[in-house]
């Protein structure tokens, strides 16, 4: 799978259609499409996940909640994960990067039918938050995230 990291102006022209709903907030998500229904990318992404031994601290069903106040979403699924060892040395960095960690992956249908993959990019994080030189932790981040995705998206 192709990853695209979407930048503001990109999305934007793309509008909501392409992904359902991305636009506003999506600058600095890294986006993968998934062969897989939302909940498959999400329960493929958690084995990942605790198979490396990240925690896994909440999976939120977006449309379940939805449905209790009477609205119809499409599938929209979002699961937080992560571990001290990765987050630390990122806070170490930037301490105010702890507002956005733990990390998160969203998953969601878009109006195609599409089932899409998307989080926060490390690099963008550092860049948002002023890390200065926290190359390495980034990285390592990035990388990680990386392989996690590509795992929850293969066919």
């Amino acid at each position: 799978m192709k990853s695209v990291l979407i930048a503001g102006l990109v999305l934007g022209l793309m509008g909501c259609a392409t992904h359902g709903g991305g636009g506003a907030g999506a600058h600095g998500m890294k986006l993968l499409r998934s062969p897989h229904s939302v909940k498959v990318t999400i329960d493929r992404f958690e084995a990942a996940a605790k198979a490396r031994g990240l925690n896994v601290f909440a999976r939120i069903d977006h449309a379940a909640g939805a449905q209790k106040i009477g609205k119809t979403l499409r599938p929209t699924e979002l699961l937080v994960f992560g571990n001290p060892q990765g987050g630390t040395p990122l806070m170490e960095c930037a301490q105010t990067v702890g507002i956005d960690l733990p990390l998160k992956v969203l998953a969601w249908q878009d109006s195609a039918g599409a089932t899409w993959l998307g989080y926060n990019e490390p690099r963008y994080l550092l860049h948002r938050h002023g890390g200065g030189d926290c190359q390495p932790a980034v990285e390592n981040v990035a990388k990680a995230l990386d392989a996690l995705a590509g795992e929850a998206t293969k066919p």
